[in-house]
């Protein structure tokens, strides 16, 4: 019987060391020991294994990505199973592929289980301020612990606090996630306190040391207070669906985030305050009004400049998130920021912002006034050269960033919004809209908010090359804007 004894129980390159060199010695899954330490877990687990080195094994790509995975699952047969695998993908490199084999089958649930739980660490993890102290001192890396190089340590050194974030993860994946939080969260110090490690970074090196418990970590910080007006503010209860508020968000991490603590309470008004909305609605849509609406949009704001809801985030320069009054009666939604708005960070600034602006103008509506906004908050755009060419949403971008969108709207609270284009439609109604069918007319919007007008985006006129029918479809433009904005003026005739 071979024993052998990994460093940590997310030690892949341990395993992967002793499974090469056990089979190349041709050693059958039956005869091995898989354990995490240096104690023996098995009285019969008596012959060690020599690892690194020996023959090389090719395996497919996709063995050694799901391995990486597996690896980080809390089953204790992971390494078993695993190995078992790999012996079989020697003789048949097809077995992988194979989505109907149980032992595959097992590994992709365990793979899936691990890769929602390091979505739940980043989704749920709140950091808590807590004045400045030093990071404890890393555990010796001979017992799976490590560092990794930074390079900002000047400018974090100099402030004055930490963030501390406690975490219960149901796998082995916190080492798994340190890149992530360095690089969203470089120029602060933290620490990320886990059961069974803590990270802790201090603008330059992470650190790791032992596991925490809960009562290391703080309970409360001022901010929280900013957080909670926030979603205390977009709570929705007309939206309300229970069962799939649990599914995405168990009740595990409710006592770890500040926001959920209302959640009990919103709940349970909720229908009091559906029936007062549906009230509010038979008159003006009510909008927001107050400091609590500018903190709560400031709190969303700064939420979506770290938006990583998908892939778009990792090619363009910034979220540029919508700009305008809180109280805005009017909201105009475009499709994507382009190369000017992606660089600048507002939007509308670029050469089709500008045509907005002359025709907003000549219809009368003050810019100022209203409040601005994408349906998709990252620039999508293809590279030629040095230049950065646009690239239309897809349905699936669309639907990330919808969030977003209905945040703003359920912070603002228009009575009138303007769709320029296709995408904005499909973002507002969620589904596609054919401009030419539906321009002209207003659409109620579910939930009370307001009405939705939907015309062409100041894009498609620069895209026109004949100068006549670019002039004609412009005044169609001005016209529906000029629409929207007698509707507007209906909604309030005093103003």
């Amino acid at each position: 019987m071979r024993s052998v004894a990994l460093a940590a129980p997310d030690d892949f390159e341990g395993w992967r060391d002793a499974a090469r060199a056990l089979a190349a010695a041709r050693v059958p899954p039956g005869d091995i020991v898989w354990q995490v330490g240096e104690a023996p877990a098995d009285l019969f687990g008596d012959e060690g294994v020599l690892t690194g080195g020996g023959e090389q094994l090719r395996v497919p790509r996709r063995f050694v990505e799901l391995a990486r995975e597996v690896i980080l699952h809390g089953d204790p047969e992971r390494f078993a199973l695993l190995y078992t695998l790999l012996t079989r993908a020697l003789a048949n490199g097809h077995v992988i592929e194979d989505g109907a084999d149980p032992l595959v089958r097992r590994l992709e649930t365990m793979a899936k289980a691990v890769r929602r739980d390091i979505h739940k660490m980043r989704a749920f993890l709140r950091f808590r301020e807590v004045p400045h102290q030093p990071a404890p001192p890393p555990r010796h890396p001979s017992a799976g612990y490590s560092e990794m190089g930074g390079g900002v340590g000047e400018r974090a050194g100099a402030a004055d606090s930490t963030y501390v974030a406690w975490f219960e993860p149901e796998h082995h994946i916190v080492r798994a996630n340190a890149r992530f939080f360095v690089d969203r969260f470089n120029s602060m110090r933290w620490s990320i306190l886990t059961p069974e490690v803590s990270l802790h970074w201090d603008g330059a090196t992470l650190s790791e040391g032992p596991g925490a418990t809960k009562e290391d970590a703080p309970q409360d910080d001022p901010t929280e207070a900013v957080w909670k007006t926030y979603y205390a503010s977009i709570f929705n209860p007309a939206r309300l669906k229970t069962g799939a508020m649990l599914k995405e968000m168990p009740r595990k991490y409710w006592k770890n985030m500040p926001e959920t603590a209302l959640v009990g309470e919103l709940i349970k008004g909720a229908r009091a305050r559906e029936v007062a909305m549906v009230e509010q609605a038979r008159t003006a849509p009510p909008r927001a009004t107050g400091s609590n609406s500018q903190s709560a949009w400031a709190a969303l704001r700064e939420e979506a400049a770290h938006c990583t809801r998908c892939h778009l985030y990792e090619h363009a320069t910034q979220t540029v998130f919508g700009e305008g009054p809180v109280d805005a009666a009017l909201m105009l939604v475009g499709e994507q920021p382009g190369d000017q708005e992606d660089l600048a960070g507002r939007p509308f600034i670029g050469p089709a912002g500008q045509v907005l602006d002359r025709a907003l103008a000549e219809a009368g509506i003050d810019r100022g006034k209203a409040y601005l906004t994408n349906a998709v908050k990252h620039f999508k755009f293809e590279q030629r050269g040095k230049r950065r060419i646009h690239a239309k949403p897809d349905a699936g971008e669309i639907s990330a960033c919808r969030w977003w969108i209905e945040q703003e709207r359920l912070i603002v609270r228009p009575q009138v919004t303007i769709a320029l284009g296709a995408t904005a439609a499909r973002s507002l109604l969620g589904r596609t809209v054919t401009i030419s069918r539906e321009r002209g007319s207003p659409i109620d919007l579910p939930d009370g908010g307001g009405e939705a007008w939907i015309t062409v985006h100041p894009s498609f006129l620069l895209r026109i090359p004949e100068e006549a029918r670019k002039a004609q479809e412009y005044e169609a433009f001005v016209a529906d804007l000029k629409a929207a904005a007698a509707r507007l003026r209906a909604f309030n005739p005093a103003s």
